[in-house]
């Protein structure tokens, strides 16, 4: 019987709500050993009766805390035991090897213990980038094995020995290159076996080691990469076109308003003006208090307008010349601070330009006044639907941080997040009626296979739920949502909630199994069977796009739809506790295996009765149109990944489905690099378009193909250059090169155009954060900033005269003044800022470029208005070292680093003159 703790009983996961800070100590083992305090005796109890008397140590309040603590070092699952310490390192050899795109790397063990590894005691199991293993091209004394998703082990073959102080290195190939060190294995951990080959103990590996990425062979993909090195003197040639410019050649309000002109003067707002407001204007006045207080410490007074208010800042509702919603109006003059807009969102959106008006000394000194620069501005968005995905799911983020990114999207004027809270690798919001949802889907750890009724390790979360430092388990209350739903709508956000079917579901039907298992033990086989997911006599074979064999939901069972319905149900509650109507809902759609229901007897009966199906093909398009009927029956309009609005044809590709234009389905589209068209075809065809495209607005690719840079880059690399440069009603002009750095204009020939009567359907824009590498708030924001304000900029204002541009020569010399403009922008106003906004953000400040002539110094950087530092003594470079202006005589190893107003410092790159 598998006793991992999601699967084990519900008493567990009460254990877990009623001490939440010790869910470290909760391990996937049959039963804890305790440690009893006095006398030190050590017993084993089932995991009940554990429970029971920590449940008693709590009401009579004992020491709790050292009981765990105990209990802890006790476990048969650690971070580490002194009598087994194995070493770890692991390399890239290269990835320039046969059969084209496919890789070499190795492990090194290393046996610090006094106890022999044999070829039966051990395993080695770590997370890594899903990759397909090849056979081994020569013998290797263990193997590299795929469970599921991108869960690994290494397993010894016959004959493995490895004695106390020895090392031996083990290779293993796979496909796809591998250049990053975020691509590393992570999570380790040995599992040991004991004669009769069950499960006897845990060790999390303590020393692993990465070894560096140096050579091409490491750093670039094969043969096929035409990408350059990300060497300093290849971005010093990639920057070269950029100058910095001065205050005035800058850009004040990020995202551009559609219409400003610079006044005469300032206005100096003390702490004595008054924020005077019209009625249903009380939150932003508020909200504007705030921000200003904030920035200069001081306490700001709001009060309701009246005829003789005079001077500080004024907020009202008024039609402006821009008509439509969102819309405002923001003067400054000597008199005062005037903010009009069409509605309290409109005035929202002034607030956020007034406040990047104030002087980043006012946040660095507190000042006390105020010193705004005359502006007149008229303003309103380019898209009605702008927004940000957020995946929480596969890496767990808290509320708190997920607060901060909605503090940062208000700010930019982004009024959506897709909050993505479901997953195959986590559920993250409790569910009334359903407690399996969090308690099982909610936290992750090491499992006795694929089959178990629990969630396995995924990107590094490691053998133990919630453990410290790791973000595989977590997941809101009702009460976090709802508070999550508040703070979003007080700054103009709608959360889109989303619930991915009929794939990406493991954990629902994870969770969902150890629901059916508990009912079946209690007898009630008809409650057991209300909400579960799959047919358990599926045979069916197939590998997800993130190498899942078992993450579809099986569409044949009404159960499958019912649980739908329930989740929607009680997500709609949680949105009227918040004050709120649920609207919208996601149904995700996306990447359902090719191969899945091939082999389920429930499918085979659905089809032999509706023939008029189609075949298996036809079957997530039929799954859409069964679920659609039951969400438009509850008033939602339906947004989903491309797929729900596609028909899968017999050789596997997709064209579009018309079945459901006319309804209020919304695709979201993100693949313009194999079906580039795709977002032109579902407008042309009268789809309402959400555009996501993974070239632009995917924040989670990497920044560059530097190996420290952390990221994916699948779909290649993007920069917040990238965010900012995108035509929606001409994407094959802003797609300059595929992943591997090829020209994409011969990917463009003979692809469908968007039609000018088709711009009406591309609604909105959206950037996507997925979450594989994104561990924690700090990588989050890493990960989102700058890249935010170049999004931004495409989905707020007005079109750019490039965009319309066919002569690619213009086109490129007018992208690159405007880039440089908004890139000086960003470094001289904006990023500085981020520094003091909610205590500091995270953000990226890029790497200089750099060459060495004659032994003089040369350097720039991508982001012009940025002070390089240097250092010729073998030291890191510090905002007090010699400050690079011009070439200068250098000798020996040169080491530089970019810095910005506020002291945030990027990563050092080196140089060595010759």
């Amino acid at each position: 019987m598998d006793y991992s703790l999601s699967g084990l009983k519900p008493s567990v996961a009460h254990f877990l709500t009623e001490f939440p800070n010790y869910h470290s100590t909760i391990v996937s083992l049959s039963y804890f050993k305790v440690l009893l305090i006095f006398g030190c005796i050590r017993w084993e109890y089932p995991t009940d009766i554990l429970l029971l008397v920590l449940q008693l140590m709590k009401k009579i309040n004992l020491l709790l805390v050292l009981f765990l603590a105990v209990l802890g070092s006790c476990s048969k699952s650690g971070t580490g035991t002194e009598g087994r310490n194995i070493g770890v390192s692991w390399k890239v050899l290269s990835n320039f090897i046969e059969p084209e795109g496919s890789f070499k790397a190795r492990f090194t063990l290393t046996n610090h213990s006094d106890f022999a590894l044999d070829d039966k005691n051990w395993a080695l199991f770590f997370n890594m980038s899903p990759r397909p293993i090849h056979p081994n091209q020569e013998p290797e004394a263990a193997n590299v094995e795929h469970i599921n998703g991108d869960w690994y082990k290494l397993v010894p073959n016959a004959g493995f020995t490895l004695q106390p102080g020895d090392s031996i290195q083990i290779g293993y190939w796979g496909t796809e290159g591998i250049i990053k060190e975020s691509d590393a294995p992570m999570g380790l951990y040995f599992v040991y076996y004991d004669e009769a080959g069950k499960e006897e103990e845990i060790v999390q590996v303590a020393d692993f080691r990465v070894e560096p990425f140096t050579d091409k062979e490491q750093i670039l993909r094969g043969a096929m990469d035409l990408k350059s090195l990300p060497t300093a003197e290849n971005r010093f040639e990639e920057n070269s076109y950029l100058s910095t410019l001065t205050a005035q050649e800058l850009l004040p309000i990020i995202p551009s308003p559609v219409k400003m002109s610079r006044g005469q003067g300032a206005y100096t707002l003390l702490s004595s003006a008054k924020i005077y407001f019209e009625v249903g204007l009380e939150k932003e006045a508020a909200y504007l208090a705030a921000k200003l207080k904030e920035a200069s410490g001081t306490n700001f007074t709001t009060e309701k307008s009246s005829a003789d208010a005079q001077g500080g800042v004024q907020l009202k509702l008024a039609p402006g010349k821009i008509k439509g919603k969102e819309a405002y109006q923001l003067t400054v003059d000597t008199n005062g601070i005037r903010i009009a807009g069409n509605d309290p969102a409109g005035v929202f959106y002034g607030i956020q330009s007034l406040a990047q008006l104030i002087p980043l000394d006012v946040y660095q000194k507190k000042s006390k006044e105020l010193l705004i620069p005359a502006v007149s501005v008229e303003d309103a968005p380019r898209f009605p639907f702008r927004s940000m995905h957020l995946d929480v799911a596969r890496n767990f983020q808290t509320k708190e941080s997920v607060m901060r990114i909605l503090d940062l999207l208000s700010s930019y004027k982004v009024n959506h997040m897709l909050l993505y809270t479901t997953e195959d690798e986590g559920w993250r919001v409790e569910i009334d009626g359903l407690p399996e949802l969090t308690e099982v889907g909610g936290q992750r750890q090491h499992v006795a296979g694929m089959n178990a009724s629990a969630l396995q390790p995924g990107y590094g979360s490691g053998p133990v739920a919630y453990d410290e430092g790791k973000h595989g388990s977590g997941f809101y209350t009702k009460a976090d949502f709802i508070e999550i739903l508040k703070y979003a709508h007080e700054r103009h956000i709608k959360i889109i909630p989303e619930l991915n079917f009929p794939g990406h579901a493991l954990a629902a039907i994870k969770a969902m199994e150890a629901r059916y298992e508990r009912l079946m033990k209690e007898g009630k086989e008809k409650e057991a069977n209300e909400f579960r997911l799959i047919d358990p006599d599926d045979k069916s074979e197939y590998l997800s796009a993130q190498a899942y064999k078992n993450n579809v939901v099986n569409v044949a069972r009404e159960s499958s739809y019912h649980f739908f319905e329930k989740v929607v149900d009680e997500m709609a509650k949680l949105y009227e506790q918040a004050g709120l109507t649920m609207d919208t809902f996601h149904t995700g759609g996306d990447e359902v295996a090719e191969g899945a229901w091939s082999k389920s007897p429930m499918v085979a009966k659905l089809l032999k009765e509706h023939p008029e199906i189609g075949g298996v093909k036809k079957l997530q398009a039929y799954f859409f149109s069964r679920l659609l009927p039951r969400l438009e029956k509850r008033n939602l309009k339906v947004h989903g990944w491309e797929e729900v609005a596609l028909n899968k044809q017999p050789d596997g590709t997709y064209e579009v489905n018309p079945a459901f234009v006319g309804h209020q389905v919304v695709p979201y589209v993100w693949n313009n690099v194999y079906d580039v068209d795709l977002g032109n075809r579902l407008a042309n065809a009268g789809y309402d378009v959400v555009l996501c495209n993974v070239t632009n607005f995917y924040f989670d690719m990497s920044y560059s193909n530097d190996p420290k840079e952390p990221g994916l880059y699948w779909a290649g690399f993007v920069n917040s250059r990238d965010n900012w440069l995108f035509a929606p009603f001409n994407m094959f002009r802003t797609t300059e090169e595929t992943a591997m750095g090829k020209p994409m204009k011969e990917e463009f020939v003979g692809k469908e155009l968007l039609k000018s009567s088709a711009r009406k359907h591309i609604i909105g824009v959206e950037s996507q954060l997925w979450s594989e590498t994104i561990k924690g708030r700090d990588m989050m924001e890493y990960a989102t900033l700058p890249k935010l304000l170049g999004f931004a900029e495409s989905s707020w204002a007005a079109e750019r005269p490039w965009e319309s541009v066919a002569n690619d020569a213009q086109r490129q010399k007018m992208t690159q003044a405007g880039w440089n403009i908004f890139a000086n922008s960003m470094a001289q106003i904006h990023m500085p800022r981020l520094s003091y906004l909610n205590g500091g953000y995270h953000y990226r400040v890029p790497t200089p470029g750099a060459k060495i002539e004659g032994e003089m110094l040369h350097a720039n950087i991508a982001l012009p208005g940025l002070a390089i530092r240097y250092t010729t003594d073998g030291t890191e470079p510090t905002v007090s070292s010699a400050l690079y202006t011009e070439p200068v005589a250098v000798s020996g190893k040169v080491k530089l680093r970019a810095f910005d107003r506020s002291g945030k410092g990027g990563m050092v790159c080196e140089l060595e003159t010759k």
